[in-house]
Protein backbone atom coordinates (compact mmCIF):
# COMPACT_ATOMS: atom_id res chain seq x y z
CA UNK A 1 0.00 0.00 0.00
CA UNK A 2 2.97 2.44 0.93
CA UNK A 3 4.71 1.65 -2.35
CA UNK A 4 1.12 2.34 -4.61
CA UNK A 5 0.98 5.51 -2.52
CA UNK A 6 4.38 6.80 -3.28
CA UNK A 7 4.04 5.64 -6.90
CA UNK A 8 0.90 7.91 -7.23
CA UNK A 9 2.88 10.78 -5.30
CA UNK A 10 5.69 10.79 -8.08
CA UNK A 11 3.14 10.63 -10.84
CA UNK A 12 1.47 13.61 -9.81
CA UNK A 13 4.32 15.26 -9.03
CA UNK A 14 5.50 14.52 -12.32
CA UNK A 15 2.06 15.75 -14.13
CA UNK A 16 2.52 18.80 -11.88
CA UNK A 17 6.27 19.67 -13.38
CA UNK A 18 4.88 18.71 -17.12
CA UNK A 19 2.25 21.20 -16.65
CA UNK A 20 4.46 24.13 -15.83
CA UNK A 21 6.56 23.01 -18.95
CA UNK A 22 5.86 23.22 -22.73
CA UNK A 23 7.73 22.57 -25.97
CA UNK A 24 6.92 23.29 -29.44
CA UNK A 25 7.57 22.29 -32.94
CA UNK A 26 7.12 24.61 -35.83
CA UNK A 27 8.48 25.35 -38.86
CA UNK A 28 8.11 27.41 -42.49
CA UNK A 29 7.89 25.30 -45.90
CA UNK A 30 8.53 27.93 -48.93
CA UNK A 31 9.33 27.05 -52.47
CA UNK A 32 9.75 29.55 -55.06
CA UNK A 33 10.38 29.46 -58.31
CA UNK A 34 12.59 31.91 -58.79
CA UNK A 35 13.58 33.99 -62.38
CA UNK A 36 15.87 36.31 -62.53
CA UNK A 37 16.87 38.53 -66.37
CA UNK A 38 20.07 40.59 -66.58
CA UNK A 39 21.91 42.14 -69.71
CA UNK A 40 24.52 39.03 -70.77
CA UNK A 41 22.08 36.21 -69.35
CA UNK A 42 18.82 35.01 -67.42
CA UNK A 43 18.41 31.82 -64.95
CA UNK A 44 15.67 30.06 -63.91
CA UNK A 45 15.71 28.09 -60.63
CA UNK A 46 13.31 26.30 -58.06
CA UNK A 47 14.53 27.96 -54.83
CA UNK A 48 12.93 28.86 -51.05
CA UNK A 49 12.14 31.38 -49.00
CA UNK A 50 10.43 34.03 -51.47
CA UNK A 51 7.98 35.22 -48.72
CA UNK A 52 9.19 33.62 -45.53
CA UNK A 53 12.41 31.85 -44.70
CA UNK A 54 11.94 28.03 -44.82
CA UNK A 55 13.02 26.96 -41.41
CA UNK A 56 12.68 23.78 -38.74
CA UNK A 57 12.32 25.11 -35.18
CA UNK A 58 11.87 23.62 -31.63
CA UNK A 59 11.43 26.46 -28.60
CA UNK A 60 10.39 25.63 -25.13
CA UNK A 61 9.77 27.07 -21.60
CA UNK A 62 9.74 26.09 -18.37
CA UNK A 63 8.10 27.94 -15.05
CA UNK A 64 10.00 28.11 -12.77
CA UNK A 65 8.20 29.93 -10.36
CA UNK A 66 7.64 33.66 -9.11
CA UNK A 67 7.22 34.84 -12.47
CA UNK A 68 10.46 33.54 -13.56
CA UNK A 69 10.83 31.33 -16.50
CA UNK A 70 13.65 29.01 -18.60
CA UNK A 71 13.55 29.02 -21.95
CA UNK A 72 15.64 27.61 -25.46
CA UNK A 73 14.67 28.37 -28.57
CA UNK A 74 17.15 26.19 -31.46
CA UNK A 75 15.73 26.96 -35.33
CA UNK A 76 17.44 25.61 -38.11
CA UNK A 77 17.33 27.26 -42.01
CA UNK A 78 16.64 24.71 -44.93
CA UNK A 79 16.95 24.73 -48.27
CA UNK A 80 13.65 22.88 -49.17
CA UNK A 81 14.02 22.65 -52.91
CA UNK A 82 17.25 20.61 -52.18
CA UNK A 83 17.21 19.55 -48.92
CA UNK A 84 20.61 20.56 -48.13
CA UNK A 85 21.11 23.09 -44.99
CA UNK A 86 21.95 27.04 -44.80
CA UNK A 87 25.03 27.94 -43.64
CA UNK A 88 26.63 29.41 -39.97
CA UNK A 89 29.30 31.09 -38.74
CA UNK A 90 31.49 30.09 -36.27
CA UNK A 91 33.06 33.31 -34.49
CA UNK A 92 31.37 36.59 -36.10
CA UNK A 93 34.43 36.47 -39.20
CA UNK A 94 34.97 36.14 -42.47
CA UNK A 95 36.66 32.96 -41.48
CA UNK A 96 34.09 31.79 -39.14
CA UNK A 97 31.59 31.14 -42.10
CA UNK A 98 30.66 27.40 -42.88
CA UNK A 99 29.48 25.89 -46.19
CA UNK A 100 25.56 25.95 -46.67
CA UNK A 101 25.92 22.40 -48.51
CA UNK A 102 25.99 20.43 -45.24
CA UNK A 103 24.05 18.64 -42.96
CA UNK A 104 21.75 20.57 -40.68
CA UNK A 105 22.78 23.83 -38.65
CA UNK A 106 20.79 25.25 -36.05
CA UNK A 107 22.01 28.53 -38.07
CA UNK A 108 18.99 30.81 -37.60
CA UNK A 109 18.91 30.39 -33.92
CA UNK A 110 20.33 28.76 -30.81
CA UNK A 111 19.29 30.53 -27.57
CA UNK A 112 18.64 29.42 -23.97
CA UNK A 113 17.48 32.22 -22.21
CA UNK A 114 15.49 33.34 -18.22
CA UNK A 115 13.13 35.72 -18.34
CA UNK A 116 10.41 37.83 -15.54
CA UNK A 117 8.82 41.21 -14.57
CA UNK A 118 12.49 42.57 -15.07
CA UNK A 119 12.87 41.12 -18.74
CA UNK A 120 14.86 38.83 -20.44
CA UNK A 121 18.70 37.51 -20.72
CA UNK A 122 19.36 35.38 -23.66
CA UNK A 123 22.61 33.83 -24.49
CA UNK A 124 23.43 32.21 -27.77
CA UNK A 125 23.37 32.37 -31.68
CA UNK A 126 20.80 35.23 -32.78
CA UNK A 127 19.72 37.90 -34.75
CA UNK A 128 21.87 41.26 -33.91
CA UNK A 129 19.59 44.12 -32.90
CA UNK A 130 20.10 46.17 -35.70
CA UNK A 131 18.95 43.56 -37.72
CA UNK A 132 15.34 43.62 -36.80
CA UNK A 133 14.59 47.06 -38.38
CA UNK A 134 14.96 45.60 -41.42
CA UNK A 135 12.03 43.02 -41.18
CA UNK A 136 9.76 45.22 -39.38
CA UNK A 137 9.95 48.06 -42.14
CA UNK A 138 10.30 46.15 -44.74
CA UNK A 139 6.92 45.34 -46.26
CA UNK A 140 9.09 42.00 -48.09
CA UNK A 141 10.41 41.48 -44.64
CA UNK A 142 13.71 41.23 -46.59
CA UNK A 143 13.20 38.03 -48.29
CA UNK A 144 12.78 36.80 -51.79
CA UNK A 145 13.39 39.07 -54.92
CA UNK A 146 11.29 42.52 -52.98
CA UNK A 147 13.42 42.50 -50.11
CA UNK A 148 14.91 45.90 -49.52
CA UNK A 149 18.32 47.33 -51.50
CA UNK A 150 19.97 47.08 -48.80
CA UNK A 151 20.29 42.89 -49.01
CA UNK A 152 22.51 43.63 -52.16
CA UNK A 153 24.60 46.20 -51.28
CA UNK A 154 25.95 46.68 -48.08
CA UNK A 155 29.02 46.16 -46.60
CA UNK A 156 27.67 45.75 -42.91
CA UNK A 157 29.40 42.15 -42.78
CA UNK A 158 29.61 38.98 -40.80
CA UNK A 159 27.29 40.44 -38.08
CA UNK A 160 24.69 42.41 -40.21
CA UNK A 161 21.98 39.42 -39.95
CA UNK A 162 23.03 36.94 -37.15
CA UNK A 163 25.92 37.00 -34.26
CA UNK A 164 27.34 34.19 -32.65
CA UNK A 165 28.25 33.79 -28.99
CA UNK A 166 25.98 36.51 -28.26
CA UNK A 167 24.35 37.21 -24.68
CA UNK A 168 21.45 39.72 -25.03
CA UNK A 169 18.79 41.92 -22.24
CA UNK A 170 15.67 42.73 -24.38
CA UNK A 171 13.21 44.95 -21.64
CA UNK A 172 9.85 43.80 -20.43
CA UNK A 173 6.65 44.32 -22.26
CA UNK A 174 5.45 46.55 -19.68
CA UNK A 175 6.65 49.85 -20.37
CA UNK A 176 4.03 51.64 -22.29
CA UNK A 177 5.31 50.84 -25.57
CA UNK A 178 8.62 51.18 -25.30
CA UNK A 179 10.95 48.22 -26.03
CA UNK A 180 14.51 47.72 -26.29
CA UNK A 181 17.30 44.82 -26.98
CA UNK A 182 21.14 45.25 -26.01
CA UNK A 183 23.49 42.64 -27.36
CA UNK A 184 27.24 41.51 -26.95
CA UNK A 185 28.89 39.28 -29.13
CA UNK A 186 32.60 37.68 -28.99
CA UNK A 187 34.69 36.43 -31.88
CA UNK A 188 36.62 34.06 -29.37
CA UNK A 189 40.06 35.15 -30.37
CA UNK A 190 43.25 34.58 -28.83
CA UNK A 191 44.33 37.12 -26.88
CA UNK A 192 48.06 38.76 -27.36
CA UNK A 193 47.46 38.92 -31.12
CA UNK A 194 46.51 41.62 -33.39
CA UNK A 195 43.20 40.21 -33.98
CA UNK A 196 42.45 39.68 -30.56
CA UNK A 197 39.19 41.86 -30.94
CA UNK A 198 37.73 40.43 -34.16
CA UNK A 199 34.47 39.28 -33.93
CA UNK A 200 33.59 41.40 -30.76
CA UNK A 201 30.68 43.76 -30.99
CA UNK A 202 28.11 45.21 -29.33
CA UNK A 203 24.35 46.64 -31.06
CA UNK A 204 21.43 48.25 -29.25
CA UNK A 205 17.94 48.55 -30.66
CA UNK A 206 15.45 51.39 -28.59
CA UNK A 207 11.81 51.77 -30.26
CA UNK A 208 8.10 52.85 -29.67
CA UNK A 209 5.36 50.53 -30.73
CA UNK A 210 1.48 51.19 -29.78
CA UNK A 211 -1.42 51.04 -31.65
CA UNK A 212 -0.67 52.25 -35.28
CA UNK A 213 2.41 53.56 -34.52
CA UNK A 214 6.04 51.31 -34.57
CA UNK A 215 9.46 53.42 -34.48
CA UNK A 216 12.76 52.20 -33.69
CA UNK A 217 16.80 53.41 -33.78
CA UNK A 218 19.71 50.76 -33.91
CA UNK A 219 23.42 51.27 -33.82
CA UNK A 220 25.94 48.84 -33.42
CA UNK A 221 29.77 47.79 -34.19
CA UNK A 222 31.79 45.13 -34.93
CA UNK A 223 35.35 44.69 -34.69
CA UNK A 224 38.00 43.58 -37.37
CA UNK A 225 41.55 44.34 -37.61
CA UNK A 226 40.88 44.14 -41.50
CA UNK A 227 39.15 45.60 -43.14
CA UNK A 228 38.62 47.62 -40.17
CA UNK A 229 35.41 48.30 -37.63
CA UNK A 230 32.13 47.69 -39.17
CA UNK A 231 29.85 50.44 -37.58
CA UNK A 232 25.13 50.00 -38.63
CA UNK A 233 23.32 52.73 -37.50
CA UNK A 234 19.60 52.94 -39.04
CA UNK A 235 16.09 53.89 -38.14
CA UNK A 236 12.78 52.61 -39.39
CA UNK A 237 9.32 53.53 -38.87
CA UNK A 238 5.80 52.44 -39.38
CA UNK A 239 2.03 53.71 -39.42
CA UNK A 240 -0.72 51.19 -39.89
CA UNK A 241 -4.23 53.28 -41.92
CA UNK A 242 -6.31 50.08 -41.30
CA UNK A 243 -6.51 50.45 -44.52
CA UNK A 244 -2.82 50.59 -45.49
CA UNK A 245 0.47 50.43 -43.90
CA UNK A 246 3.21 52.70 -44.95
CA UNK A 247 6.95 51.84 -44.09
CA UNK A 248 10.01 53.80 -44.62
CA UNK A 249 13.71 53.26 -43.05
CA UNK A 250 17.23 54.54 -43.66
CA UNK A 251 20.39 52.96 -42.82
CA UNK A 252 24.20 53.52 -42.87
CA UNK A 253 27.03 51.84 -42.87
CA UNK A 254 30.77 52.50 -42.20
CA UNK A 255 34.48 50.66 -42.03
CA UNK A 256 36.48 52.61 -39.99
CA UNK A 257 39.10 52.40 -43.03
CA UNK A 258 37.11 54.69 -44.39
CA UNK A 259 34.11 52.60 -46.87
CA UNK A 260 30.31 53.93 -46.05
CA UNK A 261 27.53 52.80 -47.18
CA UNK A 262 23.92 54.27 -47.09
CA UNK A 263 20.56 52.65 -48.06
CA UNK A 264 16.89 53.66 -47.66
CA UNK A 265 13.24 52.61 -47.98
CA UNK A 266 9.77 53.70 -48.51
CA UNK A 267 6.90 51.19 -48.87
CA UNK A 268 2.98 50.22 -48.59
CA UNK A 269 1.14 47.36 -47.64
CA UNK A 270 -3.01 46.73 -47.71
CA UNK A 271 -5.15 43.89 -47.44
CA UNK A 272 -6.68 43.16 -50.87
CA UNK A 273 -9.21 40.42 -50.73
CA UNK A 274 -7.74 37.83 -48.62
CA UNK A 275 -4.49 38.25 -49.02
CA UNK A 276 -2.04 41.39 -49.26
CA UNK A 277 -0.67 43.69 -51.69
CA UNK A 278 2.86 44.81 -51.10
CA UNK A 279 5.55 47.40 -52.55
CA UNK A 280 8.34 49.21 -51.88
CA UNK A 281 10.95 51.52 -53.60
CA UNK A 282 14.59 51.42 -52.24
CA UNK A 283 18.18 51.75 -52.90
CA UNK A 284 21.74 52.01 -51.79
CA UNK A 285 25.04 53.28 -52.44
CA UNK A 286 28.55 52.63 -51.38
CA UNK A 287 31.87 54.17 -51.60
CA UNK A 288 33.38 50.79 -52.63
CA UNK A 289 35.72 52.05 -55.30
CA UNK A 290 36.69 55.05 -56.85
CA UNK A 291 33.30 55.61 -58.24
CA UNK A 292 30.41 55.82 -56.14
CA UNK A 293 28.11 52.68 -57.19
CA UNK A 294 24.24 53.00 -56.50
CA UNK A 295 21.42 50.64 -57.40
CA UNK A 296 17.58 51.30 -56.68
CA UNK A 297 14.73 48.60 -56.94
CA UNK A 298 11.11 48.67 -57.48
CA UNK A 299 9.35 45.84 -56.22
CA UNK A 300 5.44 45.16 -56.07
CA UNK A 301 3.69 41.65 -54.87
CA UNK A 302 0.73 39.96 -53.53
CA UNK A 303 0.35 37.50 -51.17
CA UNK A 304 -3.16 35.12 -51.74
CA UNK A 305 -3.77 33.69 -48.49
CA UNK A 306 -5.71 30.13 -48.92
CA UNK A 307 -6.12 29.41 -44.88
CA UNK A 308 -3.80 31.00 -41.85
CA UNK A 309 -0.86 28.74 -42.52
CA UNK A 310 -0.76 28.24 -46.27
CA UNK A 311 -0.25 31.03 -49.37
CA UNK A 312 0.52 31.89 -52.64
CA UNK A 313 2.36 34.89 -53.76
CA UNK A 314 4.11 37.09 -56.30
CA UNK A 315 6.79 39.23 -56.25
CA UNK A 316 8.02 40.71 -59.63
CA UNK A 317 11.24 43.48 -59.24
CA UNK A 318 13.39 45.89 -61.15
CA UNK A 319 16.76 46.69 -59.91
CA UNK A 320 18.53 49.82 -61.76
CA UNK A 321 22.50 50.17 -61.25
CA UNK A 322 24.60 53.47 -61.68
CA UNK A 323 28.27 54.46 -61.59
CA UNK A 324 29.62 51.17 -61.77
CA UNK A 325 27.22 49.16 -59.68
CA UNK A 326 26.57 45.52 -61.74
CA UNK A 327 24.28 43.78 -58.72
CA UNK A 328 21.41 41.47 -60.32
CA UNK A 329 18.21 39.86 -59.18
CA UNK A 330 17.81 35.61 -59.14
CA UNK A 331 21.02 34.87 -60.15
CA UNK A 332 21.35 36.61 -63.33
CA UNK A 333 24.13 38.16 -64.78
CA UNK A 334 24.59 41.85 -66.22
CA UNK A 335 27.13 44.44 -67.17
CA UNK A 336 27.74 47.55 -64.77
CA UNK A 337 25.44 50.07 -65.14
CA UNK A 338 22.73 47.79 -66.43
CA UNK A 339 19.52 46.78 -65.10
CA UNK A 340 17.83 43.47 -64.13
CA UNK A 341 14.42 42.35 -63.20
CA UNK A 342 13.41 39.28 -61.12
CA UNK A 343 9.88 37.38 -60.94
CA UNK A 344 9.09 35.44 -57.60
CA UNK A 345 6.11 32.90 -58.02
CA UNK A 346 5.62 30.38 -54.85
CA UNK A 347 3.60 28.59 -52.23
CA UNK A 348 4.38 28.67 -48.37
CA UNK A 349 3.06 26.65 -45.68
CA UNK A 350 3.56 26.90 -41.89
CA UNK A 351 3.05 24.27 -38.95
Amino acid sequence: MKRSLIALAVLAASGAALAQSSVTLFGVMDATMAVGHGSIANKTQLTNSGNTTTRLGFKGTEDLGGGLNASFWIETGINNDDGSGQATNLNNTAAGATPATGGITFNRRSTVSLSSQLGEIRIGRDYTPHFWNYVWFDPFTYNGVGGIATVHGTIAGATKVRASNSISYFTPATLGGFYGQLMHYFGEQSSGTATSSDGNGTSLRVGYAKGPVNVAIATSQTNYLAPGNTKTTNVGASYDFGAAKLFGLYDQDKISGGTKGSGWLVGVSAPVGVGEFRASYSGYKGTLTSNDPRLTKLAVGYVYNLSKRTALYATIAHLNNKDGSAVTLNGATTAANSGSSGLDLGLRTSF
